[in-house]
């Protein structure tokens, strides 16, 4: 009875201790879990640290937030540049203070403040049907607005994040007023309604309801090598990619980030863990298994990432596009994109 008592002693000190940091990374994440899983997998296997990941496609900010100093998560992965940009504006990211990170990731891919990293890069492309459209007839992503494609083109509701940040880099680059006659000549010549995903386009395409579309290239490979949706396949076989704006600025590309945030009890693990991501090994995985570029300069694209053509980036900015993004999304509501 005595050593019962004194072992339920025991736990009751333990119990009242200080939480301590443990060998477990909180991810807060924007990203589908199952995007994420082989890189926490390979990185798991490499340490033996484990991770807990919470899907949070909305509210982010307004959670972490509300919860403060009792946040659990470590850190944030996010897709678009705005979501980050709206994460380090509300204060709530630390500096990452990492020579890997700074010497892995250029300059214009990383918060200039430190507060947070691209992890991988997404281009925003042309899709056109292999047997209607020829790929010398579209260069320039300003070409959607001409008279020729008029009843042609498809795209998701302009209000998405990876068309509102298409659109503000056209604001960068041309100013307001050209954005919107651009985005106002692109509705008059939609062939529906916008709506959908990207595959959904790439569908349109092949049902001969339009000939071209914007579309992030991961969605792709995705429907390339989609096994239990076969009938995706067809849809890949049907569009060829084309980089725009390739004898000017470059292509457009959006990025998935990641920070640490403040009040995480473990930022030293996050710090090791989000330069690891940057790191040829993690940037192969991003390339091979989810289709993105990478961004380490020193890492290739994947074969089959390789073989849809090499670019000229863009090299705007990002906390640009960013900045711009609201007067984008008056321009999408002013002229019914």
């Amino acid at each position: 009875m005595h050593k019962i008592l004194l072992f339920v002693f025991g736990l009751s000190i333990l119990a009242s201790q200080p939480t301590l940091a443990t060998e477990t990374i909180n991810i807060f994440t924007y990203r589908q879990p199952a995007l994420l899983a082989p890189m926490l997998e390979a990185y798991t296997k490499e340490t033996g640290i484990e991770f807990k990941t919470v899907y949070a496609p909305k509210g982010l900010v307004a959670r972490l937030q509300a919860e403060g100093q009792n946040a659990q998560a470590d850190m944030v992965i996010t897709v678009d540049i705005s979501r980050v940009k709206e994460l380090a504006d509300s204060g709530l990211l630390a500096p990452l203070s990492s020579p890997i990170i700074a010497r892995n990731v250029p300059a214009h891919l990383r918060a200039e403040d430190d507060s947070w990293t691209a992890l991988s890069l997404r281009a925003r492309i042309l899709a056109i049907s292999k047997k209607r459209v020829t790929k010398d007839s579209l260069k320039d992503i300003e070409q959607l607005a001409d008279p020729e494609w008029q009843g042609r083109v498809c795209t998701r509701k302009g209000s998405h994040v990876y068309n509102r940040a298409l659109l503000a880099s056209l604001i960068a680059h041309h100013g307001e007023e050209d954005a919107r006659a651009w985005a106002k000549g692109l509705v008059g010549n939609l062939a529906r309604r916008p709506q959908g995903n990207d595959r959904a386009q790439a569908k349109a395409i092949y049902a001969g309801e339009c000939d071209v579309a914007l579309m992030n290239t991961y969605y792709f490979g995705k429907m390339k090598f989609n096994k239990g949706e076969p009938e995706q396949r067809v849809w890949a076989d049907s569009i060829k990619l084309v980089f725009f704006n390739q004898q000017g600025r470059g292509q457009h590309v959006n990025i998935s980030a990641g920070g640490i945030l403040k009040t995480s009890k473990n930022k030293d693990r996050a710090r090791a863990f989000l330069a690891w991501l940057t790191s040829a090994e993690a940037q192969r995985l991003y390339t091979e298994i989810n289709y993105e570029y990478p961004v380490n300069p020193e890492s290739a694209p994947s074969d089959e990432v390789a073989s849809w053509g090499s670019f000229k980036m863009d090299k705007l900015a990002l906390p640009e596009i960013a900045r711009l993004s609201p007067v984008a999304q008056r321009i999408i509501n002013s002229t019914g994109w």
